[in-house]
């Protein structure tokens, strides 16, 4: 940061040298003159002294900047009056020079990103509360600022395109978050932009190069090897040289919307409630029918056709394969040629499949392939790749079965992990569980929410998250069950709209949905869904001595050291 103020001031001086050298010399030689040229006869007979530098220094000071000025100490001489002309235009001259190379400075892209570079460095060392660093400002970079936003949490950004970086800026966060025009694979700009910092809690790299995202991923193992790193990663070779490293979390698009495929076909409540969970805060999730067991049809192999047609090949599921390409995998039926066209469509068997899937990187080509073989056979279930956010309105209006977004997938998997650490453990044992039990627990959760997103949160017993409960829980005033923990500071302590998921327990297994009677400890890990309202006051329950008096006892107890000194000398007496 020292290093950009420096340069800043070096690229000034260097543009303002040959300005600033010739002002210079103007006054030199201007005052240099007026101490040369003889002055005014003395009324008495005799010339008066000449000026002195003292006297010349002070007039050309205020005559160079001003063009106004009196005539010191004496009136001036045809000679000294003759050489104050000269040293006006000379001056006028020098100052037009100076403006104009200070206008051409202002304008210039290095200058402007010297200052931006420096403006940027000064908000990051500014930061006193936790942020997150954010590598690349596309699709899902704006989707998981948004949510960071709307959670509390601030962000830096880092990005290489000026015009995403301008979007940024118009956005209306309810706090500002810096954002650098800059390339994020140099470990410098990450360092620049608070990767070493005490409050940074976690790195996201989300650039649409993998190898950038590589580079993010290596430097945040070198330099921050404490610091949750998420990267994105569409390529196979890509994750295995991130896994290399050892970077804990791997986002892959395809592959994460395959195991959703995957577990929709398994166990469709499971695959619900895990979309209901990690969903985006604001949003409702609505329930698709369930993906039909037959013959499909996949249009485009590439990346994520053939993160699919493994999904569908390992549940058991025949499927035909339309690509322009030459057939690249001999044990499926392929037909060559377009999916937008009814005569690939008709090749591959479309009239007697139960499903589709429009796997390509273009957009108008997947509702293409859709609509048509919609047109062929209306009872298709239908699986879309939408490639960029701005299509929503297309993809919308055709109501496909799933949509696959791959910004939106990166953007709730790394929620999930940086916000809710709990809920990946939790989403195992779903994804784990059998379809009855899956099937329960989403009927009661949304049955008592609604199928609107709800806020995801754990706590952990402990001087940081919950001050008051560890004091009570340490002190061993009273058991504190689960239960009698989640009831509103109210006068009829209501339940609280919130239902603990998980309880972890160092030394004891996982408890999943643990019941009002879990007696707590100090050191326990609670994950919760719920309201925001729920949230907020559970936790003025686990900061508020008084409050978790009031909600474990009812009773509402004096607040401060004099009224609670004045209470147990009245409890005595009584």
């Amino acid at each position: 940061m020292n290093g950009a103020h420096a340069s800043t001031i070096f690229l000034v001086l260097r543009r303002l040298r040959t300005p600033l050298l010739v002002l210079i010399v103007i006054f030199a030689v201007s005052v240099l003159g007026l101490t040369l040229m003889p002055g005014p006869s003395d009324p008495n007979g005799g010339p008066l002294p000449r000026m002195s530098f003292f006297h010349a220094i002070y007039f050309i000071s205020y005559t160079a900047t001003t063009i106004g000025f009196g005539e010191i100490p004496y009136a001036f001489s045809e000679p000294q009056r003759l050489w104050t002309v000269i040293c006006i235009y000379l001056s006028v001259i020098g100052w037009a020079y100076t403006l104009g190379t200070v206008f051409a400075m202002l304008q210039d892209k290095n200058f402007l990103g010297a200052l931006a570079v420096q403006r940027f460095a000064r908000q990051v060392r500014r930061l006193r509360e936790p942020f997150f660093l954010v590598c690349g400002y596309g699709e899902a970079g704006h989707l998981i600022c948004e949510a960071l936003d709307d959670l509390g949490f601030r962000a830096v950004v880092i990005e290489q395109d000026e015009m995403k970086v301008g979007d940024l800026e118009m956005q209306s966060y309810s706090a500002d978050m810096p954002a650098l025009c800059a390339d994020a694979g140099k470990p410098d700009t990450l360092v620049f932009a608070g990767l070493t910092s005490r409050h940074c809690r976690g790195v996201i790299a989300l650039t649409n190069d993998d190898n950038a995202n590589l580079a993010v991923a290596i430097a945040a193992r070198l330099l921050a090897p404490a610091l949750p790193a998420l990267c994105r990663a569409e390529h196979a070779d890509t994750v295995a040289n991130m896994a290399s490293f050892g970077t804990r979390h791997i986002i892959n698009p395809f592959e994460k919307f395959g195991e959703y495929m995957a577990l929709a076909l398994h166990s469709p409540a499971a695959y619900h409630l895990l979309l209901w969970l990690t969903g985006l805060p604001g949003t409702a999730v609505t329930r698709h029918r369930e993906p039909p067991a037959g013959k499909w049809v996949l249009c485009g192999y590439g990346a994520f056709g053939k993160v699919m047609t493994q999904a569908l090949t390992n549940a058991g599921l025949p499927v035909t394969i339309i690509d322009r390409a030459a057939p690249l995998d001999p044990t499926h039926q392929w037909v060559k040629g377009d999916g937008t066209g009814t005569d690939a469509l008709r090749s591959a068997g479309i009239a007697d499949a139960v499903g589709i899937v429009a796997a390509t990187a273009s957009d108008t080509n997947n509702l293409s392939t859709v609509v048509t073989a919609r047109e062929l056979n209306p009872g298709l279930f239908t699986v879309l790749r939408q490639n960029q956010v701005a299509n929503r309105t297309l993809f919308d209006a055709f109501e496909s079965d799933f949509t696959m977004v791959p910004s939106e997938i990166v953007a709730h998997e790394c929620l999930a992990i940086l916000t809710t650490p709990l809920l990946a453990p939790f989403l195992d044992a779903v994804r784990r569980a059998d379809e009855a039990w899956a099937d329960q627990l989403l009927g009661e959760l949304t049955g008592r929410f609604g199928w609107e997103v709800p806020a995801v949160w754990s706590v952990t017993i402990d001087t940081a998250q919950a001050p008051s409960l560890y004091r009570t829980l340490i002190r061993r005033e009273r058991p504190v069950g689960l239960g009698a923990l989640l009831r509103a500071p109210v006068t009829e302590r209501p339940p609280l709209a919130c239902t603990p998921l998980l309880l972890l327990r160092e030394g004891d297994a996982p408890r999943y949905l643990p019941g009002a009677d879990a007696v707590l400890q100090a050191g326990d890990q609670i994950l919760f869904v719920g309201t925001e309202d729920a949230r907020r006051d559970l936790t003025l329950t686990l900061f508020n001595g008084h409050t978790l008096q009031f909600v474990l006892t009812g009773r509402d107890s004096p607040g401060g050291a004099i009224w609670e000194w004045l209470a147990r000398r009245r409890q005595a007496r009584a």
